[in-house]
């Protein structure tokens, strides 16, 4: 999926159902993280109105995703948690390039936003195909296609702003770099640990 290059082990869907109300409440962290992530995004890009568009709905629909999880969260009478610290989106953010010019920093910065998205939908499939709550089955299954089409979106924009083929090559590196620091998550109650 994506070309990711370490799958995620279908045993950490066990480990993110032993505790729903912290998978749950951390996900909705990372929603709103990824809407503050697109608007963002919109301030770097204001001579692109088409590309500002998309970023509005993408922001809108991560936001929404926000609101049904926190609806979730209250439907099953569980306490909505403080937001929590993204290990590895931290590490990731290590790996947008620095200096060059504000271009690349751009088409860098919509790579890393594909990664992100790639591998919450990755993440997502796994929850589908593995845990026993039907009602949340169901719930991922229809974010992992819009996360798969916020992925498509964020690699479409990378390459329009750049260099197709630099940016394919941009990308394998970071599907490299990302293959490295999963490695270290996948044992955790969060949706990226």
């Amino acid at each position: 999926m994506f070309k990711l290059k370490l799958p995620t082990d279908p045993r950490w869907a066990n480990i993110a159902e032993e505790n729903l109300q912290e998978i749950l409440t951390d996900h909705a962290w990372c929603e709103q993280k990824a809407a503050t992530n697109a608007i963002g995004l919109i301030t770097m890009l204001p001579e692109y109105p088409e590309i500002v568009t998309e970023l509005l709905i993408i922001a809108q629909e991560e936001l929404e995703h926000f609101r049904q999880v926190h609806e979730i969260i209250k439907a099953r009478g569980y306490t909505f948690g403080r937001t929590r610290k993204d290990d590895y989106v931290n590490e990731l953010v290590n790996f947008i390039q620095k200096g060059g010019n504000r271009d690349d920093l751009i088409v860098d910065k919509m790579l890393f936003a594909a990664m992100i998205e790639a591998r919450s939908c990755e993440r997502f499939k796994v929850l589908t195909e593995n845990i026993k709550d039907e009602e949340l089955k169901e719930f991922y299954r229809e974010l992992m296609i819009s996360e798969a089409n916020h992925y498509t979106t964020f690699i479409g924009f990378a390459r329009q702003l750049g260099d197709p083929e630099k940016v394919n090559a941009r990308w394998e590196k970071w599907l490299e770099y990302e293959a490295k620091i999963i490695k270290s998550y996948g044992n955790k109650q969060s949706i990226h640990g």
